[in-house]
């Protein structure tokens, strides 16, 4: 029997109904999910059958994690702006209730409810989806894969949780410092992504928290580093349990003479290093009886001739002890490839303001630096495709280029109508990634100083509500003669 339709003047009107009611769950936040979300697991922001993350509502797990990843790309940018941003979507497709709540608390709780695994995933995974981008002729050195690892720290919001987890220096007043955290990260050299990270209070050791990181190095892996991770069980622990090897920066308070080895070459020879008389306090007592007592290094020295400059040396440890296969030069310029770390961590604590967590707890300062990561992690996946499509060197792509492109694209990409569309926008975006490469400056010299002066203001030497501030700090008077004003 036919079926017949009803109310045809009516039906291209009632089309959209079953979209209309589609659950709240399903709508995406188009300004970031359509350039990032194939980079992420599948499944991952999938809503749980059960739990925190079950119910229909409109913070659902895939709108807070993608609210809160456009703070991250946003530095400065407020949970009010995150929450008229998700309002102002479901506007747009009709499905905002009207009974929904515009200030921020939801949101907060929302984010509170975030899973730290699932941040956690997602930047594993947007670092091995940067590796896969990058050019096989480029990914290893010497048949290895290089991490780097190096050290920073980060300012907390001054409040009681996080000053009683990460405490601020000693040196400064109550009320008037900030809460420290202490960070050692691993980048990959090839990629320039974020491995992994261990993070601790004031009192913890680079050397602890690299100690940490120790299963992200595997077998056929080299380590470089400075002269801070120089230390003779490091050396131990990376040939004796993960078969990985190391070049570093020899430490300042180890003195050698290449008169007392088995020379090599010039600047270059093996020597002997002893076991210390005394347990570091971040070694375990059991790795520390299997740290063997006595280990060959091989170092080398190397000049650096750099035009207009006074020739300097570099002098470097390694436990790659075959001179033919790893010459000293390969060395040499492997170690000011390290400096590349430098920049990285510049990239991620000032082009993208995460030098001030401003989360007032420690869980929650956790979810924060796990997003700033993942968001430098995925910047990172774009870099690489764009040097992979175009064949430019990946490390002249700028940094602050690619993160001021992605933002503007992506508010065209959430506009595409079709799939081709979204395409195009896309591949203009990695050519003008491609395109905007930073210039060669190997001899530059630039100084650590400022141009312009400071504000006037007083120093916060006591706490804010009992600090009394003097609001003719910077007039001078009047009828003062110049020689007063000096003294003044």
């Amino acid at each position: 029997m036919p079926l017949t339709p009803y109310f045809l003047p009516w039906r291209a009107r009632l089309a959209n109904l079953g979209r209309r009611v589609e659950p709240l769950r399903r709508q995406p936040l188009l300004q970031l999910e359509k350039l990032f979300a194939p980079l992420l697991p599948p499944g991952l922001l999938s809503p749980s059958d059960e739990g925190p993350n079950s119910r229909q509502s409109i913070y659902t797990l895939g709108s807070t994690f993608w609210a809160f990843l456009y703070q991250a790309f946003n530095p400065g940018c407020p949970c009010r702006e995150a929450v008229r941003q998700i309002l102002a979507h479901l506007g747009l497709q009709e499905l905002r209730p009207q009974q929904a709540d515009p200030g921020n608390s939801a949101f907060c709780t929302a984010r509170k409810r975030l899973p730290l695994e699932v941040l956690q995933r997602a930047r594993r995974a947007a670092a091995d989806e940067a590796a896969k981008r990058v050019p096989s002729d480029q990914a290893r050195w010497l048949g290895h894969d290089v991490k780097v690892p190096d050290g920073t720290t980060l300012l907390l919001a001054d409040t009681p949780k996080n000053q009683q987890r990460y405490p601020q220096l000693s040196s400064q007043k109550p009320g008037c410092g900030s809460p420290l955290l202490k960070l050692v990260a691993m980048f990959s050299l090839a990629s320039g992504a974020l491995l992994g990270y261990a993070k601790g209070n004031k009192h913890k050791s680079e050397l602890r928290l690299l100690r940490q990181l120790m299963d992200l190095i595997k077998p056929n892996d080299v380590l470089l580093a400075d002269r801070g991770f120089c230390n003779y069980v490091l050396l131990a622990l990376l040939i004796t349990f993960s078969q990985a090897q190391a070049v570093l920066r020899l430490h300042s308070a180890r003195k050698i003479d290449f008169r007392r080895c088995k020379k090599l070459g010039g600047g270059d020879g093996l020597f002997t290093w002893s076991k210390p008389a005394t347990k570091p306090r971040w070694l375990p007592k059991s790795l520390w009886r299997k740290v063997p007592a006595q280990l060959t290094v091989r170092i080398v020295r190397v000049a650096i001739h750099s035009a207009g400059f006074r020739t300097r040396s570099v002098t470097l440890v390694t436990t790659l002890l075959d001179a033919k296969k790893y010459p000293a030069i390969e060395l040499a310029r492997l170690y000011l490839r390290r400096w590349h770390i430098e920049l990285w961590l510049r990239h991620i604590k000032t082009s993208m303001k995460m030098e001030y967590l401003r989360c007032l707890t420690p869980a929650m300062v956790e979810k924060e630096l796990e997003m700033y990561l993942l968001a430098y992690n995925l910047i990172r996946c774009v870099m690489a495709e764009a040097a992979m499509v175009h064949h430019s060197p990946l490390e002249r792509i700028s940094f602050k280029g690619a993160v001021d492109t992605i933002r503007q694209f992506n508010i065209v990409l959430a506009q595409a109508r079709t799939k081709k569309k979204s395409r195009e926008l896309v591949g203009l975006m990695l050519s003008y990634l491609a395109w905007d490469l930073v210039p060669e400056r190997p001899d530059r010299r630039e100084p650590r100083a400022v141009k312009r002066r400071p504000k006037p203001f007083a120093l916060l030497n006591k706490p804010r509500h009992k600090f009394k501030d003097d609001p003719h700090r910077s007039v001078w008077p009047k009828n003062a003669t110049p020689k007063i004003k000096r003294l003044i």
